[in-house]
């Protein structure tokens, strides 16, 4: 299934995506709770209620004629995972961790698939890095590398905008990997049967139609799986917890002399069998001021 969150006449609703139409599942199943978290929270048979309520409905709407939100609008944890592509490492000369490279994002940096990405006034910096995300379907601590599969829901596309001149700021990559609008992902949640090896997915972003990003997820040095399991060992994922993996080759900051992006220039991340994502850059509004 492909489940999303989109906005209609003003409200946020989940909606299951069929063929170029969405099945309004506050329509379909109206006893289910009305966001991913909390659907996800009421374990695997709540999925398999959507299997069986859409499976023969005719969708509500038109896919062109509703604005797409991200998946899941608050996470309790938004965590992420820097050098985690052997093609990656070897593009900025790091060496390759011993142990996932991660840190958090806030989630006031979520963002949805096709909204405007805002160039931040403090900095000109700014960076794209396409990824795979996936998000936790199960509570789970310590869970074994052989079982952790089980814990992953469903895949999306993420786009880990990163203000580059912050990085050099701080120690930690928190808050330049955190600016407001910076947190893109979608543009909807495929479910995990029907996407199969997630280590063997290609994944490409396009600035302005010209390739930048061309990889495979099986680049990854730590697996979506392996990640569950060594994440859990240190904290309780929780149903909705989205997870991103990492950038391949190709980004920006990588190029001589640097290629970041600027206001107009479109960014569309592809992954196979998710679909995409495209954001346009615009500089970030004088209304963003809160005083």
């Amino acid at each position: 299934m492909r489940i999303c969150n989109f906005v209609q006449g003003g409200v946020a609703r989940l909606g299951v995506v069929a063929g170029e139409g969405v099945i309004d599942l506050s329509l379909a199943t109206p006893l289910l709770p009305r966001e991913l978290g909390d659907l996800l929270r009421r374990g695997p048979r709540a999925l398999e209620q959507i299997r069986l309520a859409t499976a023969t409905a005719s969708p509500h709407y038109r896919l062109a004629d509703v604005s797409l939100a991200a998946p899941v609008a608050r996470p309790g944890k938004f965590l992420a995972v820097g050098l985690n592509y052997a093609d990656h490492i070897a593009e900025i000369g790091a060496k390759t961790p011993d142990f996932p490279s991660t840190f958090a994002k806030l989630n006031t940096c979520i963002n949805g698939p096709y909204a405007e990405v805002h160039r931040p006034r403090v900095s000109d910096s700014l960076d794209y890095e396409g990824e795979l995300g996936f998000v936790i379907g199960r509570r789970c601590r310590h869970a074994p590398s052989e079982r952790a599969a089980e814990a992953i829901a469903g895949y999306f596309v993420v786009n880990d905008f990163t203000t580059r001149a912050w990085v050099h700021k701080t120690p930690q990559v928190v808050i330049p990997k955190s600016f407001d609008t910076h947190g893109p992902f979608g543009p909807w949640l495929t479910t995990a049967d029907e996407v199969g090896d997630p280590q063997n997915l290609a994944i490409r972003t396009l600035v302005n139609g010209e390739l930048r990003q061309n990889s495979n997820t099986r680049q990854m040095t730590f697996g979506c799986a392996e990640l569950v399991h060594l994440l859990s060992q240190a904290v309780t994922l929780e149903p909705g917890d989205v997870i991103t993996t990492g950038t391949p080759h190709g980004v920006g900051e990588g190029f001589t002399p640097k290629r970041y992006l600027k206001p107009g220039d479109v960014v569309r991340v592809e992954i196979e069998k998710l679909g995409h994502i495209e954001n346009r850059i615009v500089d970030e509004p004088a209304s963003t001021g809160v005083w």
